[in-house]
């Protein structure tokens, strides 16, 4: 069975949709208070990489970029938002009808749920503080199933 990264188009699918979503959340009144700060030049690369991996494609991110203590750190210290999380998803949706995924599709379900998982729990984890964030977290993976136990917790 292809992995997630394979079916949403290996790297050029997970650029296009790093640019829908990033297009999307800038343009929404909530979400894009998150970029008030500016943007990094390269920030859709980078999600790119992120997702690509966290996907089941090769580990850019990690190589590249960071790891998954950088990636919650950055997410983390700003109060809770529900709001904004769940306007953030419907980007998210946005963004898979932008690049051709419709609803009914397998992999449409599948990122959905990847995104909605990532957005509410991991970068969600830690709203108080980034100095909560621990070292060494291990970068989740997602497959077809869901979450890939990577360890004795299974993240």
């Amino acid at each position: 069975m292809r992995s997630l990264y394979e079916e949403a188009g290996g790297w050029p699918g997970m650029l296009r949709l790093a640019e829908a979503w990033h297009a999307r959340v800038l343009a929404d009144e909530v979400v894009s208070h998150a970029f008030s700060h500016g943007v990094h030049p390269h920030h859709t690369e980078r999600l790119a990489a992120y997702w690509s991996e966290a996907l089941g494609g090769p580990c850019h991110y990690s190589e590249r970029y960071g790891d998954e203590t950088s990636v919650v750190r950055m997410h983390s210290g700003n109060g809770r938002h529900d709001d904004m999380d769940h306007r953030a998803i419907d980007c998210f949706d946005q963004a898979l009808a932008d690049v051709g995924l419709t609803a009914d599709d397998p992999v449409h379900r599948a990122l959905h749920d990847y995104f909605a998982w990532a957005t509410t729990t991991t970068m969600a984890r830690y709203p108080e503080s980034a100095d909560d964030v621990p070292q060494g977290l291990p970068l989740p993976h997602w497959a077809w199933s869901g979450l890939v136990p990577s360890g004795p917790d299974g993240v």
